[in-house]
């Protein structure tokens, strides 16, 4: 428990006040709409999201992190399908201190990957900030 008091500031919303954050919180974190462009909903230190084909992404963060190391925990909407296996993956070699790549697929009953764009995505990165 010792590492929780740890801290880093980083100007808030606004730039006005800073926040204390402990190592172990959330760095970054969206939930984005990826049918037709990929456009945020809300989240936090997330620049932009790209879209670079169906279900292939780019998730850039505001702050960089200190590394390339961090940890990207994926959700996504079903879209109300049941039939389907459906993940989410970073794209091998692109995790980077200021972005990485994405995609969102399913698994069909003949075990074919198929890329596809789900309405939504949730994403949570935690990691240290440069």
């Amino acid at each position: 428990l010792t590492n929780l008091t740890k801290g880093l500031t980083v100007d808030s919303e606004g730039g006005s006040a800073t926040t204390n954050l402990a190592q172990g919180l959330a760095k970054a974190w969206t939930h984005f709409q990826g049918t037709s462009t990929a456009a945020s909903v809300d989240g936090l230190n997330i620049s932009s999201v790209d879209d670079d084909g169906t279900g292939d992404y780019g998730l850039h963060f505001t702050n960089n992190m200190s590394n390339a190391t961090y940890c990207v925990t994926f959700g996504i909407d079903d879209d109300g399908s049941a039939t389907v296996v459906i993940g989410q993956d970073t794209t091998n070699d692109t995790m980077a201190t200021g972005n990485f790549d994405f995609e969102a697929f399913f698994v069909n009953s003949s075990n074919n990957r198929t890329n596809h764009d789900y309405a939504n995505h949730y994403m949570v990165i935690h990691g240290d900030l440069a």
